[in-house]
């Protein structure tokens, strides 16, 4: 049965990337794996690994098209835009600023005269690649979109569809807390947070971990470079939430230098695995 795992952490930076990486590395050398970059603003697992991607699909999403046969300029359709993706000046057809556009449909639901339907834009695409025994999948958001949950989103239907094919499917979700964070996490069975012995890691952590609580995911926590701060402010947090601190990783010019030159990391995992 497969095991779906998420790398996640409140704060950007800590090494999620090299940990997914370097896990995903270490299994496939006796059990089938599925690598995702579901970091979809800033994917870059893929160069970690120095994995050629190629364009699986385009990903899209729904806009407004207007019917200026139908339209009496009445500008209702802007007052609802949340975005500020559409301009209307009384007795003028409305300005529509696609790349602002979420697609949550206020405007189509406020127009008394029908006179908008629906039309679609390229907001990203989907990738595959493979290497060193891996297989890949990667989302990437377009400039200047705003709702990178929905590139999230079709990943989480290409995991849906291939994950019996494989021992394990890892995922690497962006920093933080927000929607396509969330997107990503709720495909996993577990998940590890990665932190460092900081304040702000400290901070960061405390949010992500309250999620994975809301969320009812069961989670351990990795302390990556654990020898460059005060570990004990990481440990007494990991206390305080009853959460194991799984592994221990400390800072390496050696994990650096892989990491620069698209080199697998090599860790000791052991305690992960």
């Amino acid at each position: 049965m497969v095991r779906t795992i998420g790398i996640t952490g409140g704060k950007g930076g800590t090494g999620k990337s090299t940990i997914a990486t370097a896990l995903a590395y270490e299994l496939a050398k006796d059990s089938k794996v599925l690598l995702v970059d579901a970091d979809v603003d800033c994917p870059n697992d893929h160069l970690l690994l120095s994995i050629e991607r190629k364009q699986l699909q385009t990903v899209e999403q729904r806009i407004p098209k207007w019917d200026f046969g139908k339209c009496i300029r009445c500008g209702l359709c802007s007052t609802v835009c949340r975005t500020n993706a559409i301009v209307s000046i009384k007795g003028k057809k409305p300005i529509f600023m696609k790349q602002q556009c979420n697609g949550c449909g206020s405007c189509v639901l406020k127009c008394p005269e029908n006179a908008i339907c629906w039309d679609k834009k390229d907001i990203g695409q989907v990738f595959i690649g493979y290497g060193h025994g891996i297989d890949f999948l990667s989302g990437e958001l377009k400039s200047n979109e705003p709702i990178s949950e929905f590139v999230v989103n079709s990943l989480n239907d290409l995991i849906s569809e291939k994950s019996a094919d494989y021992d394990y499917v890892i995922i690497d979700t962006a920093a933080g807390t927000h929607c396509p964070v969330i997107a990503a996490l709720e495909m996993c069975d577990i998940v590890y947070a990665v932190t460092e012995p900081t304040p702000l890691g400290k901070h960061d952590l405390g949010f992500i971990l309250e999620l994975l609580k809301k969320m009812n995911i069961k989670s351990h926590i990795i302390l990556n470079r654990s020898d460059i701060g005060d570990k004990t402010i990481i440990q007494n947090f990991a206390e305080k939430y009853d959460i194991d601190i799984i592994a221990e990783i400390p800072y390496s010019k050696e994990i650096i230098d892989q990491y620069s030159n698209g080199i697998p990391v090599k860790l000791d995992l052991g305690s992960i695995l």
